[in-house]
């Protein structure tokens, strides 16, 4: 429920501890990674004219992201400018790291942001070693980081915090009511000290620095993870309630309100557009800027927060439009007080989405059109293969030594027979950004507006045998081009600043994860020899033994009937060549039980196969059918 008072702060809730991952220089990192040597010197990342981002050595010497190739040039004539149009390799790379870390989790909550961040729920890990820890000696900690192998971990001092503080002071204020074993300090003490052991055995193991915060929401332990970068991390401490009478005041409150109120998630450039035009009471000026730029008057949080009658009705009122989601007021006013209830998700085994895009100068003829979205539809597909498949004969595909597993579907033949779809998704999506014509004195208004057309995916798009290039030819001219028809219906005029195509809506097939729609029972038949291997007939001897005591019974009970060899050497040998005799009996459960406990079966007179008592006469009018 909404608060009915204005001006109310919201409950908070102090129950989990999270951790927030961002990779530091992420996209030049993948780069250093291939060639170490690059760490050591200045690296920008290129796409179209455009640096994209720079390692920390070309920022310390002047460069910056959204910076255009030939400024960066004359600030750092030295600079190393690698291509980063094909974000394959950026993408392998954060599915390596994602996997990484996921395999420390307990619950699996594990959510990325991107290709460069990550958050993960570690309240039950730290819940857990809480009650381990002994209050006589907190400096000879030790966290278990495996319930069931208490000498998998390490030793921490858990009497401090690891790493930076928010504020910064070395104590942690504990109530005397909570103790020190309920005290949300000592919490956040031990997911500090889980923090920096995750970051380090990121950058051992895989050679990947990280900026980590530590709160007890996604929206500030992302928010307070930036402070001390890079390869730093931040722990902001308690108290996180409002200030009451007498009472200290919130450290939270205290760090959201310096930020400026574009830089809350959250709040996005539209959002942040109409409180500071609320907050100014006019139309802010934005910084010059080649892509897009913060305004030229800063306005923070505790400027809107603290407005004249701001509330959350007021926020209603002045943010609600065409697709704004239900309480929108509520929820801003919710951002403003720090507070986000918002869960880490659960790691998926498939992604949400795929999604592929790229910006233009100027994209303005039907014949490039078409040349684009060829070139998306192959990066596409070969992007869905990647994610959505699996070898049965191995967990992940065969990479190449630089990582790029994109450029490896168009080089070489990749064997897809022994592969299969783990999710079919039912949505193709497309997507556009048109430019804005130019004023009269020759300027152009900036726009972000983008729209999109969705569609049914195509069935033949998740064939495996056809090649990428011919699927991405006929996904372009059969679905991708009627779909552009539809959003822009006029043959001329429009120019494109980016096109997008993607697929959603995921339909995971049978499998282990918990969305799946049922079990993998292929899986099951293949395992099926190795869990059933004790209980299998596969020796003659032992099998003609089994045989001849059912041929016994036979010979007792139907003697009249000459047709029957009592015979069990003769019959043997052809018997156990029968496909009957290859069925596995587990436990003698296999069968139904006669009245002796044990039903050994008849002898079909035709065949001379063993079959169950209660089956013989089904199998008597299949011979009956004939060919």
């Amino acid at each position: 429920m909404q608060p009915s008072k204005r001006n109310t702060a919201p409950t908070r809730k102090d129950g989990r501890l999270i951790i927030h991952f961002d990779y530091d220089c992420f996209y030049a990192s993948v780069f250093e990674a291939e060639n170490p040597a690059l760490k050591s010197l200045p690296l920008a990342v290129q796409q179209k004219q455009i640096i994209v981002t720079c390692n920390y050595e070309a920022r310390r010497r002047g460069l910056h992201k959204l910076q255009l190739v030939r400024d960066a040039k004359k600030i750092c004539p030295e600079v190393i400018i690698v291509l980063g149009e094909d974000i394959s390799r950026f993408r392998d790379a954060s599915k390596e790291l994602y996997g990484f870390l996921k395999a420390f989790s307990w619950n699996g909550k594990v959510e990325r942001l991107g290709f460069d961040e990550v958050w993960m729920d570690v309240t039950d890990m730290v819940d857990y070693n809480m009650g381990l820890l002994n209050s006589n000696d907190l400096s000879n900690s030790f966290f278990q980081l495996d319930r069931s192998d208490p000498t998998h971990g390490f030793s921490f001092d858990a009497s401090d915090s690891a790493g930076h503080t928010f504020p910064h002071v070395s104590t942690i204020a504990e109530t005397s009511a909570t103790g020190v074993h309920g005290g949300l300090g000592i919490r956040l003490r031990l997911g500090s000290h889980l923090a920096i052991h995750l970051r380090h055995q990121l950058e051992q193991e895989k050679g990947y620095t990280s900026t980590v915060g530590i709160s007890t929401t996604k929206l500030i332990s992302k928010l307070v993870g930036g402070l001390n970068k890079p390869k730093g991390q931040t722990t902001l401490l308690p108290p996180y309630q409002m200030n009451t009478e007498g009472g200290p005041e919130s450290n939270v409150m205290t760090f959201i309100d310096s930020h400026e109120i574009g830089k809350i998630p959250g709040i996005g450039f539209k959002l942040a557009q109409k409180l500071r035009e609320h907050v100014l009471e006019r139309a802010p000026a934005f910084d010059d800027g080649l892509v897009y730029g913060g305004t030229k008057e800063r306005v923070s949080v505790r400027d809107v927060r603290t407005k004249k009658d701001m509330c959350p009705e007021l926020l209603e009122k002045l943010l609600v439009g065409p697709g704004s989601p239900h309480g929108i007021g509520y929820k801003i006013w919710c951002l403003l007080h720090g507070v986000d209830e918002s869960e880490v998700k659960q790691a998926r085994p498939v992604p949400r989405q795929i999604s592929i895009e790229d910006s233009y100068i100027r994209l303005d003829t039907i014949d490039e059109i078409s040349k684009e979205l060829k070139m998306l539809s192959r990066s596409l597909i070969a992007r869905m293969r990647l994610d959505l498949t699996n070898d049965e004969d191995r967990d992940t595909p065969p990479l190449s030594n630089n990582n790029n597993a994109v450029s490896q579907f168009h080089d070489t033949c990749w064997n897809t027979a022994n592969r299969k779809w783990l999710a079919h998704p039912r949505t193709l999506r497309l997507t556009t950004r048109p430019r804005q014509p130019p004023n009269p004195d020759g300027t152009r208004t900036r726009s972000f507006k983008r729209i999109s057309h969705s569609a049914p995916m195509p069935t033949f798009v998740l064939t495996l045998t056809d090649s990428v290039e011919a699927l991405a030819e006929r996904l372009v001219h059969e679905t991708l081009i009627p779909m552009f028809r539809k959003l822009h219906p006029e043959k001329a005029g429009w120019n494109l600043s980016l096109v997008n195509v993607a697929v959603t809506n995921m339909a995971e097939t049978a499998g282990e994860s918990r969305t799946a729609d049922g079990r993998d029972i292929g899986k099951m038949f293949k395992l099926q020899e190795d869990v059933l291997k004790d209980f299998t007939i596969d020796d003659y001897e032992g099998a003609v033994d089994l045989l001849s005591v059912g041929q016994a019974k036979v010979s007792s009970s139907t003697s009249a009937n000459p047709a029957v060899d009592t015979d069990a050497e003769t019959n043997s040998l052809e018997d156990l060549r029968h496909p009957a005799q290859y069925q596995t009996v587990v436990d003698g459960t296999d069968w139904d039980d006669e009245e002796d406990g044990v039903d050994t079966g008849l002898v079909c007179q035709s065949c001379g196969a063993l079959v169950p008592s209660f089956a013989i006469l089904a199998h008597q009018r299949f011979h009956a059918l004939g060919d």
